[in-house]
């Protein structure tokens, strides 16, 4: 048995991870072994768990996961370990042998590697001790208050080790290693100026100085734009090292001329690498650049047909009023970023009075990417530097360049950028200077480290796609069909590739309609067949995107065009490609940045039309087995919401056959839960959908019933047409059980939507098919459903038989959820039938079996139902007293329709303004859906 805390908190036994459950558990488990052997306070486990505002029931909730826990290690046979988990009072204690616990073990080989004289054993201790490391510590608890200090704690106790392993690998004369130890952990932590002076010496000692001084001042630019301080000491004098060492193999020797001073001089360096030439005579003034009577301009034509970006022109202007900016224009393939850029460059030619420079780096290219001395090259050309003086090293071009450009206004456009690094060695040096910069992929580390301004190139709206289309086709062919158009625009996705592809066709066949064309495009199989002409087309344009992707990513893509809804999450997409939340998130993170996918709210990912229909071409094949996936993966976390939202209610079926649920999603409570069944409730209906359509039926309705939580909240919600899709697949399986189920909630739906008529036939025939499946529950149910029915066409007394047989038939099976929903029922029938105090009697009974912190609604229809009976009973004061407690809690969960009817009751007996505004309030909130 092993206890981890650095990475996800968990637990390994021999048979595998103990299933520690939700956030909470684990996040109190973390509190106790972080004092493991030593009693925890409630108070401070409260403190871990909520921070300053833990709820009511706190102590309760802690019990119970203590209980839960306690049960798990139980299970897993812990005492043989040592292992126990103890109340002391008010407290509680994990007894637990420190071999057990990762972090002790970490502090352990820390300790001894510093007592190891040999830096090679200090090496291999170093080395085990991180390899105990599986992640950010605590990983999967709520880090908030002392459980945040104490991860980060030990965070910094792990950058520390990693410190000590890079001198460790100094004193071997292991340079290099100690440059790759340190390299990660400088990326991932840019402000630590510790990280970033170890790595500098490293790198320098390798004999990487270039590298050394590029991370120096990569590092002051992050520390002056983010905090407004310069570099440390220690940084600094990591600097001065450097600037102060001897002459490296190869370089320029003391009082020689750099590159960048060998510009200004006049002349550029002879050589490509090795020692910089010595000053030479100035350039002619008939060569000298400055002198050129008039500016360079190597910009391509603008675009014909441009149309709508009227917001992106106005941020690129924006963007470009800094000093030395370096402006962003990124966008899925297609999107037309070159064409706003070019748009954008020939609209103002006179603010660059210097000229213009262009370049297509052809980073999604199939004819490969130019050389950087190439494109320099032909930079240096333009400005004017003779051919022999070009230098033949990047490195020393690129210094030429920037000190060329140093004190002049010019607009450089680097087109089609694959990666940051790329752009820097191409950036201008003057401040007066602008570089515009296109990529399909974020560039994100281009912002980091040259304060690159992002301007985000999204999909054209429906009229200025139309636009588009009638600048190619005429305005008298849009005009005659309109509709036609806007269709064509919203099918081509709003991307203007694919409206120009589509352009192209019609304008080569005057006799086609735009109708027909649209009619074409409707059908998903061959649209982006249709979306391809000659050499160009979406499909190339993807697959040059894609190209460019890990194996891992393009699988991720080809698994996500089979998903049959909208939106998706790393859970959704490791359930689809078989792989982990988090390797789906790393696989998202990469796809995002070469705009295949967009990120709508943080976790939350959308793939555009066009996208999908590319990305399920990439795998037709595994179409059915990852739609089998999915399914089963909301089935999963359906069930995982329904139980925290609803804790005590049964399951409601067994598992489909051949059922393989990826990893589930942890609630941390019954708001998280529920929100997660209102936001993908759209989603959850499409995969139902696509269950039935592909004969899944035993998942279709199970997608289904399993948001039963979410009906029951939002009852009048337009259900029914869902439930009635369920009704069909558990027909179609032939499923008794299944069938009786869907009908006691169908029933209930139709019931509150005022069609009794259809609820009365549908319910009573739900007892009987729920006693042939022998589902006692589940009739159950169905008599409750049944009898709201029967009360509301004045069949009171059937109302009451069959409601006091549901109770009786969950008393039998011992379920307090059941018994609690038939009593609260059968209050409100015998309320009805004027039995005041037979009605209290039973609520009060239902009341007695549910805990207060649960089920807020049902203790609101419980306690409104008492208050009813008080009043019936005369006791006036009581029952206003109950009713407004049943309104506060119904407020308080965000059960509208429970506080309306509460209120309405209460406005019968009090003329209380409060009231009549508190009703009004949550009217309004029901009326508008919440």
């Amino acid at each position: 048995m092993e206890f981890r805390l650095l990475g996800t908190v968990s637990v390994d036994t021999r048979t595998g991870p103990l299933p520690l459950g939700p956030a909470k558990r684990r996040s109190l488990l973390a509190a106790l072994l972080l004092s493991a052997n030593t009693p925890v306070p409630v108070a401070r486990l409260t403190d871990s768990l909520w921070g300053e505002e833990p709820p009511p029931r706190a102590r309760g909730v802690i019990q119970g996961h203590v209980s839960r826990l306690r049960a798990l290690l139980t299970g897993a046979e812990a005492q043989a370990y040592g292992v126990e988990l103890v109340t002391l009072g008010d407290a509680y204690v994990l007894r637990v042998p420190e071999t057990l616990l990762d972090y002790q073990r970490f502090e352990e080989l820390l300790m001894l590697a510093r007592q190891q004289r040999s830096a090679a054993d200090t090496v291999r201790m170093l080395d085990d001790a991180l390899s105990l490391w599986q992640g950010p510590a605590l990983g999967g608890t709520f880090t908030e208050g002392p459980l945040q200090a104490a991860a980060h704690t030990l965070e910094e106790s792990r950058l520390a080790t990693v410190e000590e392993l890079a001198r460790a690998y100094a004193d071997l004369g292991e340079h290099h290693r100690a440059a790759s130890v340190l390299r990660a952990e400088a990326v991932a932590h840019p402000m630590r100026e510790s990280l970033a002076a170890a790595l500098i010496l490293a790198l320098y000692r390798a004999g990487r100085q270039s590298e050394a001084l590029d991370w120096f001042h990569r590092t002051r630019r992050l520390l002056a734009d983010e905090l407004g301080i310069d570099p440390g000491h220690e940084l600094a004098d990591a600097y001065a090292l450097i600037l102060r060492g001897g002459p490296r193999p190869g370089a320029a020797p003391a009082g020689g001329t750099d590159a960048a001073g060998a510009s200004r001089a006049g002349t550029g360096p002879a050589e490509g690498a090795g020692t910089a030439a010595p000053p030479g005579p100035r350039v002619p003034a008939a060569h000298n650049p400055s002198a050129a009577p008039h500016p360079t301009d190597l910009l391509p034509r603008a675009p014909r047909g441009f149309h709508g970006r009227n917001a992106e022109l106005a941020a690129l202007t924006r963007a470009a009023a800094g000093e030395a900016p370096v402006c962003l224009v990124t966008g899925p393939a297609g999107v037309g970023k070159t064409s706003l850029a070019l748009q954008w460059a020939h609209h103002n030619p006179g603010a660059f009075s210097d000229g213009r420079l262009f370049a297509d780096l052809r980073g999604f290219s199939e004819t490969g990417e130019p050389a950087l001395i190439d494109v320099l090259r032909e930079f240096l050309l333009a400005l004017g530097v003779a051919p022999r003086r070009v230098p033949e090293s990047v490195s020393a071009a690129a210094a030429l360049f920037r000190s060329l450009t140093d004190r002049r206004r010019l607009l450089v456009v680097l087109d089609n950028a694959r990666d940051s690094a790329t752009v820097r060695a191409l950036l201008p040096g003057g401040t007066d200077c602008v570089t515009l910069v296109t990529s399909r992929n974020r560039l994100e580390g281009l912002i980091a480290s040259d304060a690159a301004r992002p301007v985000p190139l999204g999909i054209l709206e429906p009229q200025d796609g139309t636009a588009l289309l009638a600048g190619v086709l005429g305005e008298e062919r849009i005009l005659a069909e309109p509709v036609a158009a806007r269709r064509l625009a919203e099918l081509c996705g709003g991307l203007p590739l694919a409206l120009r592809v589509t352009a192209a066709r019609l304008a080569g066949r005057p006799q086609w309609t735009l109708a027909g064309l649209a009619d074409e495009l409707a059908d998903e199989r061959g649209r982006l067949t249709f979306l391809d002409v000659d050499d160009t087309g979406v499909s190339a344009a993807l697959r040059l995107t894609v190209q460019q992707l890990p194996a891992d990513a393009v699988r991720q893509l080809a698994r996500l065009g089979h998903h049959p809804g909208g939106h998706f999450d790393p859970y959704t997409c490791a359930a689809l490609a078989g792989t982990d939340p988090a390797a789906a998130a790393a696989a998202l993170e990469r796809l995002g940045s070469a705009h295949l996918v967009t990120e709508t709210a943080p976790g939350r990912w959308v793939l555009h039309d066009l996208v999908r229909l590319y990305a399920r071409g990439l795998d037709p094949a595994s179409g059915a087995e990852a739609l089998v996936d999915v399914l089963d993966h909301y089935i999963a976390t359906a069930l995982a919401a329904a139980d925290t939202a609803e804790p005590g209610g049964e399951p409601c079926f067994v598992l489909p056959e051949g059922y393989r649920p990826a990893a589930v999603r942890d609630f941390a409570d019954r708001a998280a839960a529920m929100h997660w069944l209102a936001t993908e409730r759209d989603d959850l209906a499409r995969a139902a959908v696509a269950a039935r359509g592909a004969g899944l039926h035993d998942r279709a309705w199970r997608i289904i019933l399993l948001q039963w939580p979410q009906v029951v909240w939002r009852v009048r919600d337009s259900w029914a047409p869902l439930l009635e899709l369920a009704l069909d697949s558990a027909r179609a399986k032939q499923d008794l059980y299944a069938e009786s189920r869907v009908l006691n909630l169908l029933g209930w739906v139709l019931t509150e939507e005022g069609r009794t008529a259809e609820a009365l036939t549908l319910l009573e025939r739900s007892p009987g098919l729920a006693q042939q499946a022998g589902d006692r529950l589940g009739e159950a149910t169905a008599l409750i459903n049944l009898a709201v029915v029967q009360a509301g066409q004045g069949e009171l007394d059937r109302a009451l038989e069959g409601c006091g047989r549901a109770v009786v038939l969950a008393r039998e099976e011992e379920d307090r959820h059941t018994e609690m929903l038939a009593l609260q029922h059968l209050a409100r029938l015998q309320l009805s039938a004027h039995r005041p105090g037979d009605a209290l009697g039973s609520a009060r009974t239902a009341l007695a079996l549910g805990p207060e912190h649960e089920e807020a609604a049902r203790r609101s229809l419980l306690l409104a139902v008492s208050g009813e009976a008080r009043l019936a009973l005369g006791e006036e004061d009581e029952g206003i007293l109950l009713l407004d407690r049943a309104a506060e809690e119904a407020e308080r969960a965000g059960y509208d329709e429970g506080a309306v009817r509460a209120l309405e009751v209460l406005l019968r007996v009090s003329a209380r303004a409060e009231y009549r505004t508190r009703h009004a309030l949550a009217l309004r909130r029901l009326t508008d859906g919440g």
